[in-house]
């Protein structure tokens, strides 16, 4: 049978519980719709569902930048330009034709509102790369948890002053405290349901009040357009129409002064964006907040600020297949460009478990986020959390990156009092506030996601399960059910802060070209084949170098110390780890940097081998 009168078969077929299929539907459509768009359309009437072009803007510059506002501002021109220069054609056929619609400019796509007739015309548009889902997604909700069940709070009511939270502490927070990281100078996102901003553990750690007055531009933003909640639509203040988004950011920044310690990084500021409506989320909605997050903007939309992007952003949140979410690829254009311009993004595994390949759905399996499971008081993963690998974009990708408390944890909630939660929900934004403290102890840290995600990952508390999910088994360190361990903010504090964050930086060149694999590079490797006074320098030192000393540049190479096991086998070897910061330094990445080098179920991963670089020469 023909290819293209097989799939109208099959897509009558398929669509036969829903309605009607669509009469001689063309191949254009069939070959470029999502099967969810395709259902839709087949029961008559218009849906909404995202148009796709082909163009993608290129963002490859922005790794040789350092620092977020260098990369956010390069990665904010080069998508608008894009977008400005190849859209018009597509907007101006759907206003002539009275079509809704909204641009978006995080990845070259519009959403639209059409019929099916709309739909054929879209696909067979030779700018049209695909017709993508935009399904209503439900938020489950959290399970609240009597306070009795809490960990080390005895039988007390949620609402009463708990102190340090016990998860807080469990990650080592208050540590980070007393070393003066609170967090400072760091601006948190939290992608939700909203924030009452006024609750007394939330209202001093937002970005948007200065003591006495309000300035909600540039702090907040509301992706919801259409009234129905509380909240109404377009809402000019944040505000939280269910109670989930001011329980996260509570865990993350929250403390009133007054005995509710409940945040991890009480000194950083947040911002933030209500990507649902009464708990329900669209991909649409969704891509509209990491856009602002991006490059923020007045309450009118106008005016985007790259520059007031924050560092870290939350997801407590999810988009499931058998809600509509069928591409599971549906927003990793969009995730990637938002980790492109120096942002972490932080994604809670999901509520899925606790089968194998349980974490299924975007954002928690792209490979560019930091996937978080919950563990509970005893450091047990909790029986709900999402497990790796993820199979369902055939990657095989192990996830969760890392595991924090999740169980029986307190927060804030919207009627100003505070209440106890489970949930993968609750564990991630413990791993945001983690983040935050993380960069106000190491600057270099800011605006260099990869090399955050690999200080977490790799100084958490090693976990293991009898459980065994894919090829990896549970006895071994990262496995798929807690992925490298639990959260420790203190160990991944103290195990790198010691290194100078330019460490790879051998010679102390002056110059922009700082790492030089002619000289920075030779030299550890003649330092790793064990060479010392002349012959280490012979030859290899910049012409604006300032530590030429042979001693000086052997003990600088030394200090370095374990952060030179590149590849994570708990070796230092000239052949495997000189060479690869040799490669790195050449400019070769992803398997050219690997290969021959790093051998299959190496404990690193050749994405985290080039972050653990990157942090070494940020």
């Amino acid at each position: 049978m023909h290819a293209a009168a097989l799939a109208c078969g099959l897509l009558g077929a398929a669509v036969a519980g829903w309605g009607a299929p669509i009469e001689d539907a063309p191949t254009a459509l069939i070959e470029k719709a999502d099967p969810w768009v395709m259902r839709k359309l087949a029961g008559g009437g218009r849906t909404e569902f995202l148009a796709v072009l082909h163009e993608k803007a290129d963002l490859s510059a922005a790794t040789g930048l350092r620092g977020k506002n260098d990369k956010g501002r390069l990665v904010t021109e080069n998508l608008r330009a894009v977008a400005g220069r190849t859209q018009g054609p597509l907007l101006a056929w759907l206003s002539a034709r009275g079509i809704e619609h909204r641009a978006f400019w995080i990845a070259n796509m519009v959403l639209v509102r059409a019929d099916a007739a709309a739909a054929r015309e879209l696909a067979a548009r030779g700018d049209i790369a695909r017709l993508a889902a935009n399904p209503a997604v439900r938020l489950p909700d959290p399970q609240p948890v009597a306070a009795a069940d809490a960990p080390g709070t005895g039988p007390k009511a949620a609402t009463a002053t708990a102190a340090v939270e016990w998860g807080v502490a469990k990650i080592r927070a208050p540590e980070l405290w007393a070393a003066g990281f609170v967090g400072q100078g760091i601006v948190i996102g939290g992608a939700d349901t909203g924030v009452t901003w006024t609750h007394p553990a939330l209202r001093n750690k937002y970005r948007g009040w200065n003591g006495t007055a309000a300035d909600h531009n540039y702090n907040w933003h509301d992706a919801i357009h259409a009234l129905g909640s509380s909240c109404g639509g377009n809402a000019p203040a944040p505000c939280d129409d269910g109670s989930h988004g001011t329980h996260t950011m509570g865990t993350m920044v929250g403390d009133d002064g007054g005995g509710n310690a409940i945040g991890v990084a009480p000194g950083a500021r947040w911002i933030a964006c209500r990507n649902m409506d009464q708990g329900v989320g669209t991909p649409a909605t969704y891509a509209e907040c990491f856009q602002w997050f991006l490059a923020p903007t007045d309450l009118t939309g106008s005016n985007p600020d790259p520059s007031r992007a924050p560092h870290v952003i939350n997801n407590s949140w999810s988009c499931p297949a058998s809600e509509g979410c069928t591409d599971p690829n549906v927003l990793r254009t969009v995730v990637e460009n938002v980790v492109a311009a120096g942002i972490a993004v932080v994604v809670s595994a999901g509520n899925y478990g606790a089968g194998c390949s349980s974490v299924s759905t975007s954002a928690a399996i792209y490979d560019k986020v930091i996937t978080v499971g919950a563990t509970d008081a005893a450091d047990d993963i909790a029986g709900f959390s999402g497990r790796g690998p993820v199979t369902v974009d055939g990657s095989n990708r192990l996830k969760p990156d890392v595991s924090a408390p999740g169980v029986s944890v307190r927060s804030a909630v919207s009627s100003g009092g505070y209440a106890t939660s489970n949930g993968t929900s609750m564990a991630g934004p413990h791993v945001a506030g983690a983040a935050a403290l993380l960069m106000s102890a190491v600057p270099a840290l800011a605006g260099e996601p990869a090399a955050l995600k690999s200080r977490m990952s790799h100084n958490a508390v090693p976990r293991t399960t009898a459980q065994d999910c894919g090829d990896v088994p549970g006895a071994a360190v990262p496995n798929n059910t807690f992925g490298w361990g639990r959260l420790d903010a203190k160990a991944a504090y103290d195990n790198g802060a010691a290194i100078p964050p330019s460490a790879l930086d051998v010679d102390a060149s002056n110059n922009p070209t700082r790492y030089d694999a002619l000289t920075d590079g030779i030299l550890v490797l003649r330092y790793l084949f064990g060479l010392t006074g002349a012959p280490l320098v012979d030859n290899a030192l910049g012409p604006t170098a300032t530590r030429t000393d042979p001693d000086a540049l052997r003990l600088h190479i030394a200090g370095i110390g374990a952060a030179l096991d590149i590849d994570g086998d708990g070796q230092i070897d000239a052949l495997t780890d000189g060479l690869l910061i040799l490669r790195y330094m050449f400019g070769m990445r992803d398997t050219a940097l690997v290969a021959d080098v790093v051998t299959p179920g190496a404990p690193r991963t050749p994405t985290e081998i080039e972050a653990h670089l990157h942090g070494l020469m940020p």
